[in-house]
């Protein structure tokens, strides 16, 4: 498990590790108080993942396109 700081994290460094997190969720040989920390771990990474997404998505959907579908400039989007 990575000790950067999930707010630091890009979306494939956190996907990486959440699946890291899931996999050793899901064998089951991790003490209870691991566990817990391991899922507290993987609900931030999951919601960094979620960040980033909709901040990809903003982009996308500012992209303006001219009328033969070819991207012509980019419009800003609030907060980015």
């Amino acid at each position: 498990m990575s000790e950067k700081p999930v707010e630091e994290m890009s979306f494939e460094e956190a996907m990486q590790e959440l699946e890291a997190v899931v996999g050793q969720l899901e064998r089951g040989d991790v003490a209870l108080e691991d566990s817990i920390k391991l899922y507290e771990r993987g609900a931030a990474l999951k919601a960094r993942c979620e960040v980033k997404l909709k901040e990809a998505e903003e982009k996308v959907a500012a992209i303006t396109l001219d009328a033969n579908g070819n991207p012509s400039g980019t419009k800003p989007v609030e907060g980015l």
